[in-house]
């Protein structure tokens, strides 16, 4: 089992994402609102095939670093992915889904977290 702290798992998962250029990562605190999760990290790809490479990039840094998803839900055309990894859920989307399904808008009482922070070295 893994022994990084929490702000070390969303800073491989916002890496891993900024690395397959995935566009407006968004960071949301949610732990007041729901016991669903702590945090969702939500990005958007411009085409389904990189949709998928920024899922598989996520899951594969975390793996590296003995972190697996509890759960994996996707459309057959990864139109979105979810990695489920308990207290941080992983959103990715084509950029078109993620405008339809706006869950920055549903989470809007959510905390909205400064993703550069997680972006430096």
């Amino acid at each position: 089992m893994s022994k990084l702290s929490q702000k070390e798992t969303l800073k491989a998962v916002i890496k891993a994402m900024d690395s397959k250029l995935a566009e407006d990562i968004q960071l949301i605190g949610i732990r007041d609102l729901t016991i669903v999760a702590d945090y969702f990290v939500i990005a958007n790809g411009m085409s389904n095939t990189q949709t998928k490479a920024i899922a598989d990039e996520v899951e594969f840094k975390l793996k590296q670093l003995g972190i697996e998803p509890l759960r994996t839900e996707s459309d057959s055309t990864s139109t979105w992915v979810i990695l489920d990894y308990g207290d941080i859920v992983v959103h990715v989307f084509y950029k078109e889904t993620r405008n339809y399904y706006n869950l920055e808008r549903l989470w809007s009482d959510g905390e909205q977290c400064d993703v550069d922070e997680y972006l430096k070295d």
